[in-house]
């Protein structure tokens, strides 16, 4: 791994430290009642499957995988090792044997080759700073004609200089870039996985004021119609903007 890659992942993992212990505004940045239950629905996963969770943070996605899906076996994988650690006493309390958590280096995935029947994440890839081995890595360690399942935001289609890149990057979370449905596709392509179906949702995502002291240099470097696309609104102490969210879900070629 070059520096540069060990360097993005490391201020992934601090930023993801500081938003955990957040807590509640965490939170409220990141979780959806309704976008969850219709990922749920969506996905097609059966009693048996192994799946893994890939960047399962706080273990949105995992936890009611392994509820709902008593005889799956359900991984989750990620870089930040203490919201590990307190997602290993939570499924302690709650009883689930089919749940199990695993940290990485952020490249190569701790898995033998035709592991999984189903990769699913949610609200992480834009933080990978080496997307086509990230993909890579899923291809090796899906099953053949599993599923991979990517639940990202998305830009704009008139953002084509990417205000919404520069305004996530104030977070200093290790933010890369969002992809647009085309840009997924493609790599997918690349690494031999073939578009499926999917859907799109949105996001009304908050930001504390207090984080973000370049906005008014950003909001500056790009055209006021940009902008308005995201619905930007600045209250006392937030900052709001409604991204669109990629929900795609991918096949292993066999």
């Amino acid at each position: 791994m070059n520096d540069r890659l060990r360097d993005s992942i490391k201020r992934t993992k601090q930023g993801f430290e500081e938003s955990f212990q957040t807590g509640e505004f965490y939170n409220k940045q990141t979780q959806d009642e309704t976008h969850l239950k219709r990922i749920l629905d969506f996905l097609p996963v059966r009693e048996g499957m192994k799946i893994l969770d890939l960047g399962t943070g706080t273990g949105y996605l995992a936890f009611p995988l392994a509820e709902q899906y008593e005889r799956a076996e359900i991984v989750g994988l990620d870089i930040v090792e203490e919201a590990l650690k307190e997602n290993r006493v939570k499924a302690a309390e709650k009883g689930l044997e089919n749940l199990e958590f695993v940290s990485y280096d952020g490249i190569g995935f701790p898995f033998e080759d035709n592991s999984f029947d189903m990769i699913v994440t949610r609200y992480a890839l834009h933080h990978f700073p080496a997307i086509g081995d990230t993909f890579k890595e899923a291809q090796r360690v899906l099953r053949s004609g599993g599923n991979f399942f990517i639940s990202d935001p998305a830009p704009n289609d008139n953002d084509e200089q990417r205000f919404v890149d520069a305004y996530m990057q104030m977070k200093r979370d290790g933010h890369i870039c969002f992809y647009t449905k085309a840009q997924w596709e493609e790599i997918g392509k690349e690494t031999g996985f073939v578009y499926s179906d999917g859907f799109e949702t949105n996001i009304r995502f908050p930001k504390k004021k207090e984080s973000a002291p370049e906005l008014e240099s950003i909001l500056n470097r790009f055209d006021d119609e940009v902008i308005k696309g995201y619905d930007l609104e600045i209250t006392d102490d937030e900052i709001w903007i409604t991204e669109r969210v990629n929900n795609l879900l991918f096949v292993k070629e066999k």
